[in-house]
């Protein structure tokens, strides 16, 4: 590994020179150490930037991501210039005039009426006007705008962007819609763009927009930037006539130049109906508000809330890595100087005055160390911003710097330093200077007490993780209100409890470092030699793999916590289609007056699916025939036509709901009460995207029914009944809920139980299937109602506007087509990566502070080594085993403390988490093999030429 002290050579490696003895009280001695501490920081320029660095990284990533947060919250300035550019106020009609409207002062969303006694309100009766200009002054000058979605034609096809109507060019909208090249629209058949929409187009200022649907075409005559648009967004601003507003509709906003606006003026305009943003209302809000918006003023602080979370979170974390690794630095350092400490002891410093010279030291470091985060956190703020953004004002609304925070992370950069210092400081204290003039060395022998209360405190965090994990499960069944304490402080007794076992393996360190040393002194020389000297220095050795620990614990937590979810979002994920399958869905028409498609719509509709499926580049088309159920289209029961009829697949009782204990249902997107499908054979595969044995196929062909949802297997079939008439109203049983008392179940038409073929598919619409001779034999009438159809690349935006346009000219009155690809659930491996990773250079960077120190400290034990003879191999020897031991004892800390959170969630969630989910080969390879490439490094690392003048061999 990486030297990170140097030795002091010549006169430096002599005592300091005795300091002045001070003469004054209290404030003299603070004036000495805090002059010795500046001296020792000099001295030891290595190790006090490695000190600073350890300081810095942390606080320039909480610096950075402060600043980051910072900016992507919006100022009232910001918001004002993004919504208005440089117009007083837009107006817009929302409630009914002269009913008591009202509006929060900077958020016009948020609106009402008058509330009664219980705090609740409605809307009143009557007509919201067309516009605001009556409730204006006479001859007050307004702009209207209208923003919507508008359907342009493209070389691909037809594209949905953006789209204005109205004069947003006005240069008063700077701000709001900014000119970027070209000229301002001069007449009604003139347009502007977005530069991303030129290149969509695949024209230049000048070419022609043509809007679909017979709407027009335009000249473009300029490009605009619209400050909530990213540079990438497609949007066009066209003339701002009746005939586009009609056609185009959208929400309308009439701008004011002027005059400005105030909360009175606001107040009077709400009476009559209308809501307004008022540049003069947001920069200086009214302080005197109704009940009903209170909470609008809270918003500020709310954003800001989560920021000082995460950083505090982080911080703490930090600190606590940062404690242990400049701690271990600290105690290397004060060691370095204990001969000149005990000089300044026999001139008359106390106790106090050696503990304070290290402490001294440790908040000087940690003040130069944060102001270096501070610096060098600006810049990495400044340029993740410049790399990430992407160019809409409201995804960073300026380079704010939070300068209370700043300070604030300062201060705590200081502590953090001291605290650093806290531990080598008291140790100072209690140094004997005669020993240490004298150079004696004995090895640190834990006591009792320590690894007693360390083991007490592993246990108990042990016990307060499965016992909260049992308590919160049993909550989640109870009857407890939502405020109710019990449902929240169990919870986080689940995380506390693994962090009180870290704190237990910290405190039982050293014992477990000596106890390991008796172990491996069976092993070999360079085992016994490296186990000692770690035992040895358990002030070195033991804030380093706790530091190890801590990062580790983190690690491993996050990804089994997050595996565990993201395979539960997998198990409940509803398919549309199989994995990257095109899915095209036939809805009713313009015409349908049932709500569903008759029959012979349905397949033409199938047939124009088809087709735009094999355009689209489909290997494979399938489709897939349902019932349509008609009868809720009827008025009442009666109405029903008794030849109407409706086959279903029956779940088993035992998987009903009872609706006296269950008051919801969530499907997941499958529709229980009508599962079965028609599929011809051939295109099963297509279908559920699940290979098929030639036996499935041939059972299927039998007549059997393909079952991709288990539970309405019976004895390897599956109960198929039909009902006719009112009774698919008032009579059929449900697949969801147990018939509950009264509920009238009719007898079937008829009643039949297939073979069961079960394949496990994953969750979509096809849940039982059979083919379409098997449906003629039991007289069901299926209707086309999918196409799924295959593909061997992904879309691409081009192919995408295309097959929107060819769904869209493909529909009629009968049937609508809409399409869709299938992604699939979230991949855990686009997080799991990058985060052991991170976990990696981190403890990566722990080992190297640690693994540096040691090689430093056990320079003189090496020249002793080589000096009796010792071989360069032995040596190596040595760093493997000291590596081995500090990553391994950090690693198998934190996994052992960061698995115990994911086992209480999976124990409190009822089986909705499950262990199996966790990825153990990898967190075992990870907790395992890292430690060892950490030992093969230090191994590899060779170690420095010994200077045999150190020490002096004695035969």
């Amino acid at each position: 590994m990486t030297e990170v002290l140097e030795a002091p050579t010549g006169a430096s490696a002599q005592p300091d020179a005795a300091p002045p003895r001070p003469r004054g009280g209290g404030w003299s001695r603070w004036r000495v150490a805090v002059r010795l501490a500046r001296r020792q920081v000099r001295r030891t320029r290595l190790s006090s930037l490695l000190i600073v660095a350890l300081v810095a990284l942390p606080i320039a990533a909480m610096t950075a991501y402060g600043i980051y947060a910072a900016s992507s919250l919006g100022t009232p300035e910001d918001r004002v210039r993004a919504e208005l550019g440089e117009m007083q106020a837009w107006v817009a009609p929302a409630g009914v005039a002269g009913e008591g409207f009202w509006q929060a002062p900077t958020q016009p969303q948020w609106t009402g009426y008058p509330a009664d006694d219980d705090g609740s309100w409605e809307v009143p009766e009557g007509a919201i006007a067309d516009d605001p200009i009556s409730a204006l002054p006479a001859g007050t000058e307004t702009i209207l705008l209208t923003s919507a979605t508008a359907r342009i034609e493209t070389p691909g096809g037809l594209g949905l962007i953006g789209a204005w109507t109205g004069d947003a060019w006005d240069s008063r909208f700077s701000g709001a819609f900014d000119l970027v090249d070209g000229e301002r629209p001069a007449d009604a058949r003139e347009a502007m763009v977005t530069p991303a929409t030129l290149a969509r187009l695949g024209v230049q200022i000048g070419g022609d927009l043509t809007l679909a649907d017979g709407a027009g075409t335009f000249e473009i005559v300029g490009t605009l930037d619209a400050a909530t648009l990213p540079d990438a967004a497609s949007a066009v601003f066209l003339p701002g006539t009746a005939e586009l507003r009609e056609l185009i509709g959208g929400e309308r906003r009439w701008y004011l130049p002027a005059p400005a606006l105030s909360w009175e003026d606001v107040q009077a305009l709400n009476e009559d109906g209308v809501v307004a943003y008022s540049r003069a209302v947001v920069l200086d809000p009214p302080t005197q508000l109704r009940d009903e918006v209170r909470g609008s003023v809270l918003d500020e602080w709310m954003n800001i809330w989560p920021t000082v979370l995460v950083v505090a979170a982080g911080g703490l974390f930090a600190a606590y890595v940062v404690v242990m690794l400049a701690g271990a630095a600290f105690a290397v350092a004060a060691r370095r100087q204990q001969r000149s400490l005990a000089v300044a002891a026999s001139v008359g410093a106390n106790r106090s005055d050696l503990s304070r010279m290290i402490l001294l030291q440790g908040t000087t470091l940690g003040a130069l160390g944060g102001a270096a985060g501070l610096v060098l956190g600006a810049g990495v703020a400044a340029g993740v911003m410049g790399l990430t953004a992407d160019g809409s004002a409201t995804q960073y609304w300026g380079f704010h710097v939070p300068w209370p925070g700043l300070a604030a992370i300062l201060v705590f950069a200081v502590v953090v330093g001291t605290a650093s210092a806290l531990v080598p400081a008291r140790s100072v204290a209690r140094t004997d200077p005669l020993r240490a003039l004298r150079g004696a060395r004995r090895p640190q022998k834990p006591g009792v007490a320590r690894p007693v209360w360390g083991s007490v405190v592993l246990l108990v965090g042990v016990a307060t993780t499965l016992l909260c994990a049992f308590v919160v499960a049993a909550v989640n069944i109870s009857d407890l209100t939502g405020d109710n304490p019990l449902r929240y402080i169990p919870a986080l007794g689940i995380v506390v409890g693994p962090i009180l076992t870290q704190v237990g393996i910290l405190m039982s360190g050293g014992w477990l470092l000596w106890t390991t040393s008796r172990v491996l002194s069976r092993v070999g020389l360079a085992a016994r030699i490296a186990s000692r000297d770690a035992a040895a220095n358990a002030g070195r050795t033991v804030p380093a793999f706790a530091a190890i620990a801590a990062t580790v614990f983190i690690g491993v937590f996050a990804v089994s916590q997050s595996s565990m979810q993201t395979a539960q979002n997998a198990r409940t994920w509803y398919y549309s289609a199989p994995l990257r399958s095109l899915s095209i869905s036939i809805w009713p028409g313009a015409d349908s007056t049932a709500g569903v498609v008759d029959l012979e719509g349905a397949q033409t509709g199938a047939a124009a699916a088809v087709d735009v499926a094999e355009d689209a580049g489909a290997t494979r088309v399938a489709v897939i025939e349902r019932q349509q159920p008609s009868h809720w289209s009827y008025g009442s029961a009666d109405e029903v036509p008794d030849d109407l009829s409706l086959a279903i697949a029956l779940l088993p009782r035992e998987h009903l709901l009872d609706p006296e204990v269950e008051d919801s249902y969530i499907s997941n997107g499958q529709d229980p009460d009508n599962p079965l499908s028609v599929v011809r054979p051939e295109d099963l595969e297509t279908v559920l995207g699940v290979p098929l044995t030639p036996g499935q196929r041939a059972a299927y062909r039998d007549g059997g029914a393909i079952v991709a949802d288990h539970r309405y297997i019976t004895d390897s079939e599956v109960t198929i009944a039909a009902w006719s008439g009112g009774d698919l109203m008032d009579g059929m049983p449900s697949n969801v809920w147990i018939p509950w008392s009264g509920q009238r179940i009719a007898e079937p038409t008829w009643e039949e139980r297939l073979d069961a073929i079960a394949v496990d598919a994953p969750l979509q619409p096809t849940a039982i299937a059979i083919a379409p001779a098997t449906a003629d034999r039991l007289g069901i009438t299926a209707a086309p109602e999918r196409v799924i159809a295959s593909l061997d690349a992904p879309l691409s935006t081009e192919e995408r506007d295309r097959l929107q346009t060819q769904v869209e000219l493909a529909s009629d009155e009968d049937f609508t087509l809409g399409y869709s690809v299938e992604a699939g659930p979230p991949s855990d491996a686009a997080w799991m990566v990058p985060l052991l990773s991170v976990v990696a250079v981190l403890v990566l960077g722990a080992s190297a502070v640690a693994l540096g120190l040691a090689r430093f400290e056990r320079r003189p034990d090496d020249a002793t080594l080589a000096a009796v003879g010792g071989t360069p191999l032995l040596r190596r020897n040595i760093g493997f085993w000291q590596g081995l031991i500090i990553a391994g004892f950090g690693a198998v800390a934190g996994a052992v403390a960061g698995i115990l959170p994911p086992i209480g969630f999976a124990i409190q969630s009822r089986g909705d988490l499950l262990l199996g989910d966790i990825p153990w080969q990898v967190l075992a390879a990870f907790c395992l093999g890292l430690p060892v490439a950490i030992a093969l490094v230090n191994w590899l690392v060779p170690p420095r030429q010994p200077d045999l003048t150190r020490r002096t061999a004695i035969a």
